[in-house]
């Protein structure tokens, strides 16, 4: 079996899963935030000396023949986006984007709580190659920006030649972590996207170059500063390198933060994690995901090629088992109403569209309502939808509908006939609230 590591999502200082190496987790044990001594004493002392025979050209190329990738769910190469802000002029800015507004995910807290300094080191190397002026964090909730505020204290000692982080709680509304959003948010205005272009890399922050990553991904660059490329691709596949973090929850016995080689088959994760095995089905890449039948995955790599034949995507590594009992259309139509209330109601398809798309879901999802002509009213919108947003919101809330429409034909049927087989709760986390507008 592949070597599997994880760290529980509530109760950080108790290992879960079969154990092995681990790059993001590795470390302390013990739930509280590494110190700067021991950071150092781990992983050879400060990144910055690891650094002084790179110039901006040489860590992009160590970094391209890394094969580094965004975590945050875009899947960006890394090194394509240095090269970018690199190339747009001075007065540039790096923003290390930590929102996670996504309900089921909990791996950028995780990493910002426990792994601090790894965060601060990509964000340095990041700082350091495309000559940043200006430099923010932001944080999903106060444990993690405490924790972010401690070590910047310890890191501070020492004299760094990098610009002051600026530490910023995030909007929690779902849209929010989108990077344009983030600069927003930054700037004082509300938390939502911005039509494009110009791109971030051009015009971002304040109008400056702005390179926006998610912090799995600057702890992951950190890392390639030291210990190079060749290193970075001992894990992983030769398209897809490194390993990333995967928040497991629903009905695992050991839900966490696990941490894995890209690749992995599928059934070892759910090995290490426990499923029940009378379930039977999972949503894949989180609420803008996909669902998938349990049965038959085993040896599906979890990877975007492995994933991409099945319609499906590790977006930002979030895997909920549907516990048994539980009825898949019920909980797509939550999710899609409440997405629809998270939208940022600057366009048409969000204002108008997405309501409409959740409403019609709604009423197949209703075991006694008139289905008659539902469906493929719903199946229309969704292509009248998708492609026209102002952001990829809509897009993601269409993704969610159609393998809802897919994957549980079956229960479609059984509602149809006003039946429905899953009366169980649900466990899918929905926080309250509307997207704030203004």
């Amino acid at each position: 079996m592949t070597a599997i590591a994880s760290l529980p999502v509530r109760e950080f200082d108790q290992p879960q899963g079969g154990l092995g190496p681990l790059r993001l987790l590795a470390g302390p044990r013990r739930g509280a935030p590494e110190s700067w001594e021991e950071h150092c004493d781990r992983l050879g002392g400060p990144v910055t000396a690891r650094m002084d025979h790179f110039g901006p050209r040489r860590l992009i190329a160590v970094v391209r023949r890394a094969g580094l990738t965004g975590r945050g769910g875009g899947g960006f190469p890394v090194a394509d986006k240095l090269a970018a802000v690199l190339s747009h002029g001075p007065r540039r800015v790096v923003i290390a984007n930590g929102s996670e507004t996504e309900p089921a995910a909990s791996k950028d807290n995780l990493l910002l709580t426990i792994r601090p300094h790894l965060v601060l080191d990509g964000l340095e190397v990041a700082a350091a190659t495309i000559g940043a002026e200006a430099v923010a964090l932001v944080v999903p909730g106060e444990a993690a920006g405490q924790s972010i505020a401690q070590a910047l204290s310890e890191r501070s000692a020492r004299a760094s030649g990098y610009p002051e982080v600026e530490v910023v709680l995030s909007s929690r509304d779902f849209v929010a972590g989108e990077e344009t959003a983030v600069i927003s948010w930054l700037e004082g205005g509300p938390a939502r996207p911005r039509f494009q272009p110009p791109r971030a890399v051009e015009r971002g922050w304040k109008g400056r170059p702005t390179l926006v990553h998610n912090v799995e991904t600057l702890a992951h660059l950190g890392l390639i500063a030291r210990f190079g490329a060749d290193w970075f691709r001992t894990a992983g596949t030769a398209a897809e390198a490194g390993t990333m973090l995967v928040t497991m929850s629903g009905a695992f016995e050991r839900p966490g933060v696990y941490e894995v080689p890209l690749g992995l088959p599928l059934g070892e994760l759910f090995s290490a994690a426990c499923p029940d095995r009378t379930s039977q089905t999972l949503l894949m890449g989180g609420y803008f995901g996909s669902w998938l039948e349990l049965a038959g995955i085993g040896e599906v790599p979890l990877s975007r090629a492995g994933l991409a034949p099945l319609k499906a995507s590790p977006g930002a590594g979030v895997i909920h088992l549907l516990p048994p009992g539980t009825c898949g259309v019920r909980e797509a139509h939550r999710i899609a109403d409440w997405l629809a209330r998270q939208s940022a109601q600057q366009c048409g398809p969000c204002a108008r569209g997405l309501p409409s798309l959740a409403g019609a879901l709604g009423v197949v999802a209703d075991p006694a309502a008139d289905h008659l002509g539902v469906l493929p009213m719903l199946l229309r919108w969704c292509s009248q939808v998708e492609g026209r947003g102002a952001c990829r919101h809509p897009d993601g809330v269409v993704n969610l509908i159609r393998s809802t429409i897919d994957t549980f034909s079956a229960e479609l049927e059984l509602h149809e006939a006003g039946r429905c087989s899953g009366p169980a709760a649900s466990r899918l986390p929905l926080p309250a609230g509307r997207m704030a507008i203004g």
